[in-house]
């Protein structure tokens, strides 16, 4: 919908327009031979329909966004539009004034402006492109007002995002499986594998209550959190968890959402090694594609049947809605079954370098 379309905006659009509407009045009146009522009625008719027929200005320039097409485009389109619309206003101006003008009245005034009709076409011409001028403003501000209500919603999904991973984390069921395996490392005697399953578990919430208002963490600080998660989980599967990671050491210090990658090594932990009787592997890489950045997680596991689609808990879902809300359709998350067996997760996002030691930044 045009945004002016709306009580408020369209009456200050069209308040924009009584000064040209009082000059062409005056004009007619002072110059030609109508008296003022009729000067006035003819003129605010011709302008109020000019009005509305350059709020089209809108598609076109919706059409050609600056700075994505070019230069040659924008002018032939923007162009062709105001000759266009300048005719038809020109017409439809001449139509208005045999309305509602007598015969003979009407012919006096297509007399006398006649030899001003290429400077009135003109003048129909630069309005249409002033509008568009002005409508281009109008996207920018449009454009303004949804990144920032974006960059809002982004804060409040990171903060749910934060939310359901401490959730995922500290649920009954993987508190219930850690303390189980730590109380059976206590009753076997290794005293020493429970304490550092302890420590782990430790650092796991530590890191994820830490986490209070970022959007995005660094890579190697994400896998640093993943690293924990697992070799908790790794105390409790023994020798049926083998973890594996493959990380360039350009891709290191590049953006991820938080907890994005977690939630996906969550998935093909309990979706898929967690269903084999016998070892698996779960292999985490990352590598810089030119402007982008490629995250896979890949399992051995059960894995899923191909064009099935991969459920959707464990933060699957909202780590996709998470992604949609940072980065628009520059960003996907791809599950698919591997090619040997087990299930591939394929994260791509454009990549950016964040420092280290940075302060938080919620609103990206």
């Amino acid at each position: 919908m045009h945004p002016l379309l709306t009580r408020n905006r369209l009456g200050l659009y069209l308040l924009a327009w009584v000064p040209l509407t009082a000059t062409s009045a005056y004009v007619l009146a002072t110059r030609g031979t109508l008296g003022w009522l009729p000067a006035t009625v003819l003129a605010v008719a011709v302008f109020l329909f000019y009005a509305f027929l350059c709020l089209s200005a809108w598609y076109p320039c919706r059409a050609t966004p600056l700075g994505r097409v070019s230069f040659l485009r924008l002018l032939l389109t923007h162009l062709s539009a105001a000759v266009l619309i300048s005719f038809v206003w020109t017409q439809a101006g001449a139509a208005l004034a045999y309305a509602i003008l007598s015969p003979e009245k009407f012919e006096a005034i297509r007399t006398q402006f006649r030899p001003q009709l290429n400077s009135i076409f003109t003048i129909g011409v630069l309005l249409y492109l002033l509008s568009v001028a002005f409508h281009y403003v109008l996207i920018a501000m449009e454009d303004s007002r949804h990144a920032e209500a974006q960059a809002v919603e982004a804060r409040v999904l990171a903060r749910d995002a934060e939310l359901k991973a401490l959730k995922a984390q500290v649920n009954p069921h993987f508190l219930f499986n850690s303390l189980n395996t730590v109380a059976v490392l206590v009753r076997e005697g290794n005293k020493a594998t429970a304490t550092r399953v302890i420590e782990q578990l430790s650092d796991v919430l530590r890191l994820i209550l830490g986490r209070t208002e970022e959007n995005e963490v660094r890579l190697d600080e994400e896998l640093h959190l993943v690293r924990l998660y697992l070799a908790v989980e790794q105390a409790r599967f023994s020798d049926r968890l083998v973890p594996r990671f493959s990380i360039a050491p350009e891709a290191a210090g590049a953006a991820v959402p938080s907890f994005a990658i977690q939630h996906v090594v969550e998935y093909a932990l309990r979706d898929g090694i967690a269903r084999r009787t016998e070892s698996g592997r779960v292999t985490v890489s990352a590598r810089r594609d030119g402007d982008t950045l490629e995250v896979m997680v890949e399992d051995d596991g059960v894995g899923i049947d191909a064009g099935a689609v991969a459920p959707a808990g464990h933060g699957i879902a909202h780590t996709r809605d998470r992604l949609r809300n940072l980065y628009g359709d520059r960003a996907t998350l791809e599950i698919e079954p591997s090619p040997a067996r087990g299930t591939i997760a394929r994260l791509r996002i454009p990549f950016r370098e964040l420092p280290r030691n940075r302060e938080p930044d919620a609103a990206r």
